[in-house]
């Protein structure tokens, strides 16, 4: 059955060490007045029932960035900013629905129909992961694994693939049925990331 908006929690990525910003946390970083994270979540909101915002620092401006649209923040289980499915497994671990839709802090542009085109896809192929796979004018795809629709039960699958020093989205993903849903409009899932990326953006 084709997951409703009620039954999908939505997931803020915003736990990196922001390497490639000098260490900044990037979803604290300001665009046009608002934090990066802020950006997400109103796009993120609209899509989805339950908020969560997976952070390792800073967790009380997180709290507070995200009381307006009722998102708690959770930590990763696991030290030392071991990526991204370390803050799914926080995610899908405190989820009280069946299914978690992720998205990184720094992609402010994502769009308003992700959780439903991931949704009917996942349903469709009776799949447990839908994810992003981008297209341009001259037909090259890109994949944008950390923008998903996953099932929570899958946490316990992910926890075990961790505790073994695995890390790559990706070598997670073949573990499961995996849809990739292709969208056209790359802008939509651009992420930002260096300060100067930031910065020529500001005048935009």
């Amino acid at each position: 059955m084709r997951p409703a908006r009620e039954h999908i929690t939505g997931l803020l990525l915003a736990g990196g060490r922001g390497m490639r910003m000098g260490g900044a946390d990037k979803g604290l970083q300001m665009l046009h007045g608002e934090p990066l994270a802020a950006h997400v979540l109103k796009r993120l909101a609209p899509q989805t029932g339950a908020l969560l915002i997976s952070a390792n620092r800073h967790l009380e401006t997180y709290n507070v960035l995200g009381a307006p649209f009722g998102a708690t923040v959770v930590e990763d289980t696991l030290a030392g900013f071991p990526g991204p499915l370390a803050g799914l497994l926080a995610g899908l671990r405190v989820a009280a629905t069946g299914y978690v839709l992720s998205a990184p802090c720094d992609s402010p542009w994502l769009p308003a129909n992700l959780a439903d085109r991931l949704a009917y896809a996942l349903d469709s192929n009776a799949a447990d992961v839908a994810t992003v796979t981008t297209i341009d004018a001259h037909g090259q795809t890109s994949l944008h694994p950390v923008f998903a629709l996953i099932r929570t039960s899958l946490a316990h699958d992910l926890s075990g693939f961790l505790e073994a020093g695995e890390r790559k989205v990706r070598a997670w993903y073949a573990r499961h049925k995996t849809v990739e849903v292709v969208f056209t409009d790359e802008r939509a899932f651009y992420n930002i990331n260096s300060l100067q990326e930031l910065a020529d953006l500001q005048r935009d």
